[in-house]
């Protein structure tokens, strides 16, 4: 399964519990008693928090690719450099390197996203996807500060690297 094809059965699991938690919250709360009230009102709170993660996934996973889009146009995309296992898998030594050269490159140019979009695929291709994610969050909001503004921001991804 792809992840597209996952996120999309998930999206429909979620669409699909939230209109039982928002039936069972209109059944409590025509319990009239107290804590049926308030058992229903919390009942209702949970649809609204997993639509709100829905939404801040789609929204990363179109920045993602938007960045993507536009780095392929400039010819900046990370070449696939690593070397593989027989079985497919990534090597780790090869990742580490790559890994090495991407961060220097960050530290080198703070303010530019592009190196921080490479360098999230250096961490995803090293098996650090919270990592990942972050630090394309975080090429993210300067590729839409630069975009806005025109200026750079020179603080660069928090990093426990």
């Amino acid at each position: 399964m792809t992840s597209r094809t996952g996120f999309f059965v998930l999206s429909g699991v979620l669409a699909l519990v939230a209109l039982l938690c928002v039936g069972e919250g209109v059944q409590l709360i025509a319990t009239g008693k107290p804590l049926g009230i308030g058992m229903g009102l919390c009942a209702f709170v949970i649809p609204v928090v997993g639509l709100w993660f829905l939404r801040q996934t789609v929204r990363f996973g179109r920045d993602s690719e938007r960045l993507a889009r536009e780095l392929e146009a400039e010819g900046g995309l990370p070449v696939d450099e690593l070397k593989r296992t027989d079985g497919g898998r990534i090597d780790r030594a090869s990742a580490d390197a790559v890994f090495a050269r991407r961060k220097a490159e960050a530290e080198a140019a703070p303010g530019d996203w592009r190196v921080f979009f490479r360098l999230a695929v250096a961490y995803a291709d090293a098996g650090d996807v919270p990592r990942a994610r972050r630090t394309m969050q975080h090429a993210i909001r300067l590729h839409r500060t630069t975009a806005t503004t025109g200026t750079t921001i020179t603080k660069p991804a928090r990093s426990n690297a």
